[in-house]
């Protein structure tokens, strides 16, 4: 029998409980091990930590010798939550084909994500690796007068935004459930990131974007990395690129779970509305897990 593809679900910060901790993303942990495949036998097999350690993370800094498939990185520091060890480890698990999710949110929340060569190019803060256009280095969600750029307003936390896919619409985004069978909607967030396909990846592309309800500017919402064999005959595994971490938080997908005290912009009510519209994000997440899986797992 198929042992079940091991996801590592991970954030860039020691457990504190009034932030963005592991913890704040049981939904979606809840969600990849619901998924059963056709025998009944879970098709992944989670785990969720937060970061130890200060040199080092024994597990991110040794991740090439684990017998994980995927990492899904949640970056919520403010830019010490990867040195030089864990980048080390993150990159020599992707080169032997591990699966990259790397998310973050605004301004420089998550800007260790720099630290990582190749997909880490695919983000954009505000002190490190600006936006190529000097025009977007400017506020966009102007409510939140303690954020800064990039902070693009998709909208409010428990509201949706809808998204566009870039054709040729991208297998992540394909929702057969669907009338339209692509998806529509993400959960929306007050400041999202900046991402980007970096110029010198090939294999990287943008897949998604979104609109500003402030500006009505156009931002990226994902970039999608294919698999490839790069300058030194290394293979390495796909990865994405997300704008915000609130794509997959529980405060955005249900608002009644809470959030850290520090976030003080009033909820919309779209997801007790329509609760429905999360059916895409639920997609999008099985998509996700199936898509990032290495090559040797099918």
């Amino acid at each position: 029998m198929p042992e079940p593809v091991r996801i590592l679900l991970q954030t860039t910060i020691p457990e504190t409980t009034d932030d963005w901790h592991v913890g704040r993303f049981s939904l979606l942990r809840g969600l990849l091990e619901a998924q059963l495949d056709e025998r009944g036998a879970p098709q992944y097999a989670v785990t969720a930590r937060d970061r130890s350690g200060v040199e080092r993370d024994p597990v991110l800094s040794t991740l090439d010798s684990s017998d994980f498939d995927e990492l899904w990185l949640f970056a919520v520091d403010v830019g010490d939550g990867l040195p030089a060890a864990d980048c080390q480890g993150i990159a020599r698990f992707h080169r032997r084909g591990g699966g990259l999710l790397l998310t973050r949110d605004h301004e420089d929340l998550g800007s260790s994500l720099c630290n990582l060569d190749g997909v880490g190019g695919a983000h954009f803060f505000h002190s490190k690796n600006r936006e190529r256009d000097e025009s977007r280095h400017t506020p966009d969600d102007v409510e939140t007068k303690t954020i800064s750029w990039p902070n693009y307003h998709s909208g409010r936390n428990g509201d949706f935004q809808k998204i566009r896919p870039i054709e040729p619409v991208h297998e992540l985004l394909r929702n057969r459930a669907s009338a339209s069978g692509v998806i529509e909607y993400f959960p929306a967030h007050p400041h999202e990131g900046a991402v980007d396909a970096p110029d010198e990846q090939r294999r990287a592309r943008v897949i998604a974007t979104g609109q500003s309800l402030t500006t009505g500017r156009p931002f990226n919402l994902a970039v999608a990395f294919e698999r490839d064999t790069d300058e030194r005959g290394n293979s390495p595994g796909r990865a994405v690129a997300e704008s915000s971490f609130h794509h997959f938080a529980d405060y955005n997908w249900d608002i009644d779970q809470g959030c850290p005290s520090f976030v003080t912009e009033p909820p919309g009510d779209a997801v007790r509305k329509y609760p429905d519209r999360l059916n895409d994000i639920y997609a999008y997440v099985c998509n996700l897990a199936r898509w990032l899986a290495p090559a040797t797992r099918g």
